[in-house]
């Protein structure tokens, strides 16, 4: 069977896990091509890539370590330039561990398979990880979501987490009504709303008004991981587990631009 044929179901999970590595779409996109271009050029490398998804993932993180060697650099004037400090202090290994076992739902035992360490090892790296995002400052979070029991559940995960619920949205016109009097620092969005609204819709109504990281909910995430337009840089499947959420708040609010300074008046 081609290599294209293999990689092709597993491509939009791949970008998935690289967007969260990276920070944004266009340098998680990018890994995976740099990974896609470099087992043409290496027979190794792309017989290796055959030998399904734990493979997959492993050679993806080796090529992600290769670029992060040293010190990392990032742009200026960008989320991920914000967030160099945090970076630092979170080692590449950690990071992945957690991925791997959370939003893109590993064993623990796989985690230690594609990251080449003990089991032992790969539970210390995620704890190690979710310890050190934890230190992000708590913030206000708009929930939009249809089905009150998930909305409940979402509730619970972020006041968990030491964060705020500020405000919740069954359709767009709500959410939108929402922003007028809240100004979140995150935003939990499902796609498809009660009146049969869109949350995208909703969320391009938001980014209109104000820039904030938004996290997507859905039980079809392929359809929004296709590559042809802007896509999510986070995303959360239905049904989901309460880790995979609390990981990608952690990961979307790691790489969020700081909040200017407030000048005390008088």
């Amino acid at each position: 069977m081609p290599l294209g044929t293999q990689l092709a179901p597993q491509l939009p999970y791949l970008r998935r896990y690289a967007r969260a590595l990276c920070g944004n779409q266009a340098a998680g996109d990018a890994l995976v091509v740099t990974l896609l271009e470099a087992a043409l050029a290496d027979p190794a490398l792309r017989a290796s890539l055959q030998g399904g998804r734990i493979a997959l993932y492993r050679t993806l993180g080796q090529v992600w370590n290769q670029m992060n060697q040293g010190a990392t650099t990032l742009p200026e004037g960008t989320a991920e330039k914000a967030a160099q400090l945090r970076l630092s202090r979170i080692t590449p290994l950690s990071r992945q561990a957690l991925l791997l076992t959370t939003v893109e739902d590993f064993t623990v035992d796989q985690a230690a398979e594609i990251l080449d360490v003990s089991q032992d090892e790969a539970q210390q790296l995620v704890a190690s990880a979710l310890s050190d995002i934890a230190r992000d400052a708590a913030t206000d979070v708009l929930i939009i979501e249809d089905e009150p029991l998930i909305a409940m559940q979402l509730e619970d995960i972020v006041k968990s987490q030491g964060h705020r619920v500020c405000a919740t949205a069954a359709t767009r016109t709500q959410a939108v009504e929402a922003i007028a009097t809240n100004r979140p620092g995150l935003v939990l969005a499902d796609i498809q709303l009660a009146d049969g609204s869109s949350g995208v819709d909703a969320v391009d109504d938001i980014h209109a008004v104000i820039d904030v990281p938004v996290i997507f909910i859905t039980a079809y995430p392929e359809r929004l991981l296709t590559g042809d337009r802007l896509e999510p840089t986070w995303l959360v499947t239905k049904p989901f587990r309460e880790a995979s959420v609390t990981t990608a708040m952690a990961q979307a609010l790691f790489f969020r631009e700081p909040e200017p300074l407030k000048v005390a008046e008088g």
